[in-house]
């Protein structure tokens, strides 16, 4: 970034946006004044009822984070040292390391042009492969729904669970049915990038209710009845906090604002960026409805995605290469990979545009401009 450059107003790719109503300070507050500045507490337990709720799902533990919430859905799962769990390749770090947690096996399934998503048919071979294989986690990227039908069919027809890590797609609809809803366990995750945000903390759903409540044992140190501290089983510090959850209580009351000003951001980009040469927006289905969280296109021609990122760079904008594949990060290459290379394809050739909600007008044609300028040289 030039000194010139740090002078200019400075352009996220997508921070924290509270609300303007002060809703996420009244929930706090109320923590403050109560003295219920601790881990669980009012706000942890309305914020679970109310969560579960927006999404139509019978129950929720909210959780220290998105990660702790696919660590504990394994574990709900069953998923022990030695078994096999299908992950996406395009996806983050955060989806496939508690796999590991949990001394189990990831196979890194491809992605397909359609969705940007696990490839229906690339689980199909996964499975000849691996026919005994204990989970299935499906991400949904950037807001995109992953083709939920066709994943569904091929997991109920190997009777295996199934993850839906939604961390990214939150106010998602498929089919008219919120993400993360329709496997059997669901993952948000309310870092500080993502569409609403408790600072950093995740919540984990299901209509298991009784698999929620063992969740909320195991994140609670195990610890067993009794007036004496007794753990029966392994625990884990994975909790939300009383005054986190109070943020999130409020976001979650601005969550469809956001989603609308995400849309706008996406078509304004693609209406001003569409028809430049070899430029490609991330694709829509009918049956999908995104929040589109992040708005991101693909390159084919000369301008590259890093010509991009470092234009913008230049003048203090923040923007991002598509995730890299897992099955290229060296610490996961020794495990398998079924597919061809979409999802290297993807990596290589795309970019997530900054999608702040904070975002103007002028912010917007500020951004595409400098893109423009890229294919006029």
């Amino acid at each position: 970034m030039s000194k010139d450059a740090s002078t200019k107003k400075r352009i996220y790719l997508s921070s924290p946006h509270m609300s303007d109503e002060g809703y996420e300070q009244m929930y706090v507050k109320e923590a403050f004044d109560t003295n219920w500045v601790a881990p669980l507490g009012k706000n942890v337990d309305e914020f679970e009822r109310e969560l579960a709720e927006k999404v139509g799902s019978k129950a929720a533990a909210a959780l220290s984070s998105g990660t702790a919430a696919i660590h504990m859905a394994l574990k709900a799962a069953g998923v022990g040292e030695g078994d096999i769990v299908f992950c996406p390749t395009l996806t983050f770090a955060a989806t496939a390391n508690p796999i590991i947690y949990q001394n189990a096996i990831p196979v890194f399934i491809d992605s397909d042009y359609e969705t940007w998503n696990m490839s229906p048919k690339a689980l199909e071979e996964a499975f000849e492969k691996y026919p005994n294989v204990k989970a299935v986690i499906v991400v949904h990227l950037y807001g995109l729904s992953a083709d939920m039908d066709k994943i569904m069919e091929i997991c109920k027809k190997h009777n295996v669970a199934v993850i839906e890590d939604a961390a990214e797609s939150l106010g998602t609809y498929y089919k008219g049915k919120h993400t993360g809803t329709i496997g059997d366990y669901g993952i948000f995750s309310f870092n500080g990038n993502k569409i609403i945000t408790t600072s950093g903390g995740g919540m984990l759903v299901s209509d298991n209710e009784e698999r929620i409540n063992k969740v909320r044992f195991w994140s609670t140190q195990s610890r067993d009845k009794a007036r004496h501290y007794q753990h029966s089983e392994l625990g884990f510090n994975y909790r939300m906090s009383n005054v986190v959850a109070g943020i999130g209580r409020g976001q979650l009351k601005v969550l469809d604002q956001r989603v609308e000003k995400k849309r706008y951001i996406f078509e304004f980009y693609k209406r001003e960026l569409s028809k430049l040469e070899n430029v490609e927006f991330m694709p829509s289905n009918e049956w999908n409805d995104p929040n589109y969280w992040l708005s991101t296109m693909i390159l084919t021609g000369k301008v590259r995605p890093i010509d991009i990122i470092e234009a913008l760079e230049k003048e203090n904008i923040e923007s991002r290469p598509v995730w890299k594949p897992m099955h290229m990060q060296p610490f996961f290459k020794e495990y398998d990979y079924i597919g061809e290379d979409v999802s290297e394809k993807l990596f290589e050739n795309g970019i997530c545009l900054p999608s702040d909600t904070k975002m103007t007008d002028e912010d917007l044609e500020r951004v595409c401009k400098i893109i423009k300028e890229l294919w006029s040289k």
